[in-house]
């Protein structure tokens, strides 16, 4: 059985990006990884390079400026890099620059890809997901926070990635069949030092709206960002990846929130509710048909 971890990046220096803990937390899966690594204007190749990751290969590309509301340059990239795979690999393991894979799964990763390696009617594997926002200490806890989603597919071309590059579809807007499997994405994209995180957040506004709302972003969003400005938090009390470990001890900002402010919707409440009754959250958005 093959395994070939593929991503891309752009400015993880920049803007902060695990790109290095992202990358390392896959490896000991993969055989072999594709980095599409963007036009930068840091040093986000040798930061790539950096990981020391055997039969890496390095996809340098140019970023579609013309795909630029939606996000869906960010898909563009997912699929050079996963077009760029070849044929021998029987699994494809994407990561994104901002998540990182807790290694208490690999084992029930492993097991899985071994286990429906040869089941056509299986496409890919199912993830458990936990945001982080404002530090490495609370996680967002509304609806609006996806609880799940695929980062492990078959290695089949008629798979691509699907709108702003959250997940995948196949064919004619099929959704992806997939088992879930115990095994856990930290996703840290709303933790980073608040003015990297105010940078970083003018900037995705030209690949999630468009370029006049970015210039007008840079006027009115200068400084640093405001963390206090979210719906609901809970504290964290778990484990961190191992690998994030250097990353998290050099913090160099502080935020504390006060949970009982958290100002959860209705809606929200209720599926609280009956997720700690049922064990499963109601009415979530699900791009994955599971099987």
């Amino acid at each position: 059985m093959k395994v070939t971890g593929f991503s891309f990046i752009r400015n993880a220096v920049q803007y902060q990006y695990p790109i290095k803990e992202a990358l390392l937390s896959i490896a000991p899966l993969c055989n072999n990884m594709v980095v599409a690594v963007g036009n930068s204007t840091d040093e986000t190749r040798n930061e790539v390079i950096a990981t020391g990751i055997p039969q890496l290969q390095i996809l340098d590309t140019i970023w579609n400026e013309d795909l630029k509301e939606g996000g869906r340059v960010l898909a563009d990239e997912t699929d050079k890099a996963f077009q760029a795979i070849t044929a021998d690999a029987d699994w494809c393991f994407y990561i994104q620059g901002d998540e990182v894979l807790h290694e208490d799964g690999y084992q029930n990763i492993l097991k899985a890809m071994q286990q429906y390696q040869h089941d056509d009617g299986v496409d890919g594997l199912l993830f458990k997901y936990r945001h982080f926002y404002g530090s490495f200490d609370y996680l967002g806890s509304s609806s609006r926070w996806y609880r799940n989603e695929i980062r492990v597919i078959k290695n089949n071309k008629n798979i691509y990635s699907y709108r702003d590059a959250q997940g995948f579809r196949k064919g004619d807007n099929q959704k992806l069949r997939v088992k879930a499997v115990d095994a856990t994405i930290h996703h840290y994209g709303w933790v980073r030092e608040p003015k990297a995180m105010q940078a970083k957040y003018k900037n995705s506004g030209r690949y999630w709206v468009n370029e006049a709302w970015s210039q007008t972003a840079a006027k009115e969003y200068d400084g640093a960002f405001d963390y206090s400005q979210v719906d609901a938090l809970e504290r964290f009390t778990g484990t961190h990846p191992q690998i994030m470990q250097s990353r998290i001890q050099n913090m160099n900002w502080q935020f504390t929130h006060d949970l009982s402010y958290n100002n959860l919707k209705l809606k929200d409440r209720f599926k609280n509710v009956l997720e700690k009754l049922t064990g499963k959250r109601p009415f979530d958005y699900k791009n994955y048909q599971l099987v």
